[in-house]
């Protein structure tokens, strides 16, 4: 079964010599199509995904409020006590933390 796998590019390639022979727009086309083809191909399963993801996360850091359990980028679970502009102070066990806000990575628990 793999051989059928390997020697179906030497099959096609003759034929895909002819084509581009046979008309030099075709050979055009497909020099040109090809690296559009890896851009979207690239926009689509790497950029796309990683705005998104940035845009949940600005939403997330503007909801971001008082009593909120929260998780940080290095781990620590707390509970958020005041929100500054560009820092959070968290109370987890017996220690009070100012971190900064990007630093928060998700909400557990949203404040009632």
């Amino acid at each position: 079964m793999l051989n059928a796998f390997v020697s179906l590019p030497t099959a096609v390639q003759p034929l895909l010599a002819q084509a581009m022979q046979a008309d030099p727009k075709a050979n055009q086309i497909v020099s040109f199509g090809f690296p559009v083809i890896m851009l979207v191909v690239v926009w689509v399963l790497i950029i796309r995904p990683q705005q998104k993801k940035a845009k949940e996360q600005t939403e997330l850091l503007k909801t971001l409020k008082a009593n909120d359990k929260v998780v940080t980028t290095s781990g620590i679970i707390g509970v958020v006590t005041s929100v500054r502009d560009d820092s959070v102070t968290i109370r987890s066990g017996d220690a009070k933390l100012e971190v900064q806000k990007s630093t928060v990575a998700q909400i557990l628990e949203k404040a009632a």
